[in-house]
């Protein structure tokens, strides 16, 4: 375990509170360890942590986000998303591998939709050449994690959305039985509906999506709508 590691370690046992740990890990349907520390004490870890170490460069990031992957508790995976805000507009597009591997491993929405549309999403701004290769890679590989980040990684883009490939990653997925797809492609097109409502509806009504995927995706228009 390196040095930055065991001070985050310390720090976080520091802060444990094993009742508030039970409801974290209940909360994430049992699938991970918590310290049980809240969003104040991490920030203030991560505070001191910059304040000891300053800011790894990209090869230190890679070591040290892989390592914290390994970890049990969320917290270690939650620095890891906090520290990778911090360096994924200087970091090279050779980056996308590590990005991968936190989508792939320990996988759950808590850390999967913060990569996809912040992380993701950025380096796939900075980087456009690198959208065919990984979204035909993801698409194809069945795994829903990806297929999600695929769906979600342009959320932020609003008028700059390559609306095709959106429509045709949900036209691959309509029928995706998983809630997590489903409610993704709902989450996609709501959220480009406050960009381009017209472009929404009229694809919406050339599509057989599911109830909820429907019900996600017309919740802007609608509220909008309800208040003329």
């Amino acid at each position: 375990m390196n040095k930055m590691v065991e001070m985050l370690k310390a720090r976080f046992e520091v802060l444990s509170d094993p009742e508030k740990a039970h409801w974290q890990k209940a909360y994430l349907r049992n699938q991970f360890d918590f310290f049980g520390t809240d969003r104040i004490e991490q920030e203030v870890v991560r505070k001191e942590f910059f304040a000891e170490f300053g800011m790894p460069d990209q090869h230190e990031t890679e070591a040290f986000i892989r390592e914290l992957w390994e970890l049990p508790q969320r917290e270690f995976q939650y620095f890891g998303l906090f520290l990778i805000e911090k360096v994924i507009k200087k970091v090279e597009k050779d980056f996308i591998s590590l990005l991968e591997y936190m989508i792939t491993t320990k996988s759950w929405w808590d850390t999967v939709d913060m990569i996809a549309t912040h992380h993701v999403g950025v380096l796939f701004r900075r980087f456009p050449e690198l959208i065919p290769v990984y979204v035909t890679k993801w698409m194809d590989s069945e795994n829903l994690w990806l297929e999600r980040t695929a769906l979600l990684f342009q959320l932020k883009y609003k008028d700059k959305t390559n609306t095709a490939l959106l429509f045709d990653l949900i036209h691959q997925l309509a029928g995706h039985k998983d809630f997590f797809i489903r409610k993704a492609i709902g989450w996609a097109l709501r959220e480009y509906s406050k960009t381009s409502p017209e472009a929404v509806i009229h694809f919406l009504n050339n599509i057989d999506l599911s109830p909820l995927s429907t019900r996600e995706a017309l919740k802007v228009i609608n509220r909008k709508a309800s208040n003329h």
